[in-house]
């Protein structure tokens, strides 16, 4: 086999570099992702099946926010833009999600909190974020987000004194499911 000169070296460097820093890239986003939901950093909610706390006396806003990717066709935006409630309150909210296309549209949510530091205390108990959602041509729905705000952020240092978050959504377009590709009616392109 032969060696490499100095020039070939250098160039079998840089590709290793750039391949490697490319893999990285790739695994960062679901890494990163699990990461959040995990310990709570970066404004990742917690998730619960129902509140068990204690309500506290101190007030929270909670403001909603709405977004989507550019290529998402839907509409989509909070039916509120915000809710005052206590510390350790239950509370719901809706978004409104529209498709005005003539095909179904799968979308996936992505949800962030912030001030970063309320997100480890915010918990949700139901949302449609946790699910793909599926919308039919013109079809129109109110889907829930039932949380809380952990008490235990009265007694953090830094969170303790947040008495403003925001919720905050983007939709995110994705492929059919399997079930649901099958059904979508045949185009004249399918039978040429």
């Amino acid at each position: 086999m032969k060696r490499l000169d100095g020039n070939g070296r250098i160039a079998a460097l840089l590709v290793g570099v750039v391949v490697t820093m490319g893999a990285l890239a790739w695994a960062a986003v679901p890494f990163y992702g699990w990461f959040c939901r995990v310990t709570g950093y970066g404004g990742t909610p917690g998730v619960q099946a129902e509140n068990h706390s204690q309500v506290a006396e101190e007030y929270v806003t909670i403001r909603f926010d709405a977004n989507k990717e550019p290529s998402m066709p839907w509409e989509f935006h909070p039916t509120q833009n915000e809710m005052r409630l206590k510390i350790g309150e239950t509370g719901m909210a809706f978004y409104e999600a529209y498709n005005p296309t003539d095909k179904p549209v799968a979308g996936t949510a992505a949800y962030n909190v912030a001030p970063d530091l309320a997100g480890y205390y915010f918990t949700k108990i139901e949302c449609f974020c946790f699910t793909e959602q599926v919308l039919e041509p013109g079809e129109r729905v109110e889907m829930p987000v039932v949380f809380y705000v952990d008490p235990e952020i009265l007694q953090d240092r830094d969170a303790g004194r947040i008495r403003n978050i925001t919720l905050s959504y983007t939709f995110y377009q994705t492929e059919l499911p399997q079930e649901q590709a099958s059904l979508s009616p045949a185009t004249s392109a399918d039978y040429n």
